[in-house]
């Protein structure tokens, strides 16, 4: 019986280190691998017997490309566990700067990452020098939503004035002024963006598992929500491990998650797919016009929804900017007290899940954080068992660069879901 196998040592265009292994035997896909080898980072280890007010800043440093997903999504399970409630002007200002996250993380990928594969070139680098014009409008893009960054969080990486129960400092309406016309001058790059890359061509590819994402009634899920599902009913975010299981594997350094046993994707596909209705005008415009559609199960076709996502992430920003007031106190008190707390945020990347248990002298005693990359391996990896099934034909080196691009579909973050490995130590 024949073996085929087909390897990518090492993934370009990611976070991180990763590779991808596919076996076939006998004309038939039996393994489909995505290999991820960096070095667990044990975050959730040393977290344990630190303060409870440190896990905003900690936790900002698992990525430098969403640090705000996990600041917010440690300060909503921590602000739980405590039973204190933020004022709606700081949600605001949280939300405002999860926008600026937003839009220069899906523009990095979209344009740095992602468009060279659909448009024929090999990196970065070498499409700006045949389309500067581009990769130009790309990077003014990427910049107005690090200028987000950098007005709320103080820096556009690891930002330094987030804290429990708001912000060190809050700026002025004068201050969030000069935003409203840098966000106004991007959203028509943003407009472009999705112009461009609904152009793109896609292969054709529909997956059949399970969605899950964050929902709210009031707008298009961010900063925290409900969870939602395509195939059952939603739950609150204290039941998240009531169906969220995580497993070791043997070719990974990353955990892998189950939803009820089942496999499923999180992310930009999974919110359109179930929040596309709550998108803003604007926003929905677009996805109209790139003929996106009511959901998106296309991975391919992952790069329109996060153009349509930047949209709606510049027309919310300008929203809370025309409509703010400074906020009369910039934080909450947080005191500390025994508890267990959920947090939930939607990282530009999928669901970012936060639990601390704290003890009554505010020291943490037990952390678990299951990042989005980690939600989506087994989704990964059964699609590329399906695209291989279904391009046999191809040779090797034409079907092994087909499974690389499929990868980037995704916009794995990598050092994000190498976080924690069981460690036994013996000592005799």
């Amino acid at each position: 019986m024949s073996t085929r196998t087909l390897n990518v040592g090492a993934l370009t265009r990611v976070e991180g280190e990763g590779a991808l292994r596919v076996r076939l035997t006998g004309g038939a896909v039996d393994c489909a691998e995505l290999n991820i080898y960096e070095p667990p980072r044990f975050f959730e280890a040393f977290l344990r017997g630190r303060a409870y007010t440190e896990p905003p800043d900690i936790t900002a440093r698992v990525c430098g490309i969403c640090p705000v997903a996990y600041q917010v999504s440690a300060c909503n399970a921590i602000e739980s566990a405590c039973g204190v409630t933020v004022d709606p002007e700081l949600v605001a200002l949280r939300r405002l700067l999860y926008c600026g996250e937003w839009i220069h993380s899906h523009v990095l990928h979209i344009y740095l990452l992602h468009a060279p594969d659909f448009l024929g070139y090999p990196d970065a680098i070498s499409l700006s020098k045949e389309r500067r014009e581009f990769v130009e409008r790309g990077l003014a893009l990427k910049k107005a939503g690090n200028r987000l960054m950098e007005q709320l969080g103080g820096r556009a990486i690891h930002p330094i004035n987030v804290r429990l129960g708001g912000f060190y400092s809050v700026p002025s309406r004068d201050e969030l002024k000069p935003l409203s016309e840098i966000l106004r001058h991007a959203m028509d790059n943003a407009l472009y963006t999705v112009h461009a890359v609904a152009e793109f061509d896609f292969p054709e590819l529909e997956f059949d598992h399970e969605v899950l994402a964050l929902t709210d009634p009031n707008h298009y899920a961010i900063e925290n929500g409900t969870i939602a599902r395509s195939a059952g009913p939603a739950f609150p975010v204290d039941q998240f491990l009531d169906h969220v299981a995580e497993s070791q594997v043997p070719h990974s350094t990353a955990l892998h998650a189950t939803l009820d046993g089942g496999r499923y994707l999180t992310g930009p596909m999974a919110r359109y797919s179930l929040n596309s209705t709550a998108l803003s005008p604007i926003a929905r415009q677009a996805a109209d016009d790139a003929g996106l559609g009511d959901e998106c199960r296309n991975p391919f076709r992952s790069i329109i929804a996060r153009a349509v996502e930047v949209v709606y992430a510049l027309e919310e920003a300008l929203r809370i900017i025309a409509e703010y007031q400074r906020p009369p106190r910039p934080f909450v008190e947080v005191p500390a007290r025994a508890g267990v707390g959920h947090g939930v945020s939607e990282a530009p990347r999928g669901l970012l899940y936060h639990r601390y248990e704290i003890e009554d002298d505010g020291l943490i005693r037990a952390v678990t954080i299951i990042p989005p990359t980690s939600q989506n391996q087994a989704a990964i990896e059964h699609d590329m068992a399906a695209l291989v099934a279904a391009n046999m034909a191809l040779d090797d080196d034409t079907l092994t660069s087909l499974c690389e691009r499929a990868i980037r579909n995704y916009d794995p973050c990598i050092s994000c879901s190498a976080h924690f490995l069981t460690l036994t130590v013996e000592r005799h």
